[in-house]
């Protein structure tokens, strides 16, 4: 009786030893533990990947992005950090947001700093956080669109510096780690039809270059949680825009 009673404490004691570790490494920093690129991707700061900078009818939002640009603080943080990024991007917010004070009481009506810590966000709890904190968002689910509609939907945002893309994608469709992720698009090249993921994590990823074929491929995915394609959304200043149609009437 007494053995029993011993184990079982143990094995209670083992249970909360490994719920604490998985509870650090939640809300723990990433440390930086940079994985192999890809022979199909192409990182942003090799000569090959300055040069794709060139075509500068598609990187209105590079400057912008790259200045607010930072990592994700926690492991489940990528939607998140790409949130923070386009919404100090988009200068409306005051004063700027943090990931720390990104979750609003009305973004915890979307869904809570916890919930988001362990179980990341959705495509459409994406926009619906961003939408919390007053931003004008268009979603789209990659299975109700196309190749074609993507591409032509991210030229014209990369051509203007007042709205940006944010892509959700499954990383084993581009060669990476499998697993969703959520981050900004910062530019296109026309020539190599290559859009520039500014990774959000950044301890693990640089920012690299992918097909525009891959990258839809890799949203053209099912997300498990939700049961529906991932997908990309496309973020504007609800301000501007309501300025913008003020002007058009």
């Amino acid at each position: 009786m007494i053995r029993a009673r011993t184990l079982g404490v143990v094995s209670s004691l083992v249970v909360v030893l490994a719920g604490g570790g998985i509870w650090n490494a939640a809300f723990r920093t990433p440390s930086t533990d940079l994985l192999p690129v890809p022979a199909q991707l192409i990182t942003a700061d090799s000569p090959a990947g300055q040069a794709m900078l060139g075509d500068e009818q598609y990187i209105a939002d590079y400057a912008s992005l790259t200045r607010n640009f930072e990592p994700q603080t926690r492991a489940g943080f990528c939607g998140v950090a790409s949130s923070v990024v386009v919404l100090n991007a988009l200068q409306s917010p005051q004063p700027r947001v943090t990931q720390s004070t990104f979750f609003t009481d009305a973004a915890i009506n979307v869904r809570s700093s916890l919930q988001v810590t362990f179980g990341g966000m959705s495509l459409a709890q994406l926009g619906d956080l961003l939408r919390a904190h007053g931003a004008e968002v268009m979603t789209y689910h990659a299975s109700d669109t196309g190749l074609e509609a993507f591409r032509s939907i991210a030229q014209k945002n990369l051509r203007t510096a007042d709205d940006f893309l944010l892509v959700n994608y499954q990383r084993g469709a581009v060669g990476q780690k499998e697993m969703g992720h959520i981050s900004p698009v910062a530019a296109y090249n026309a020539a190599a039809d290559r859009m520039l993921i500014l990774d959000v994590a950044a301890y693990k990823y640089p920012p690299v270059w992918v097909s525009t074929a891959d990258l839809w491929n890799a949203m053209n995915t099912v997300d498990s949680t939700s049961g529906r394609s991932r997908g990309f959304v496309v973020v504007r200043d609800s301000r501007a825009s309501a300025t913008e149609r003020h002007r058009t009437r």
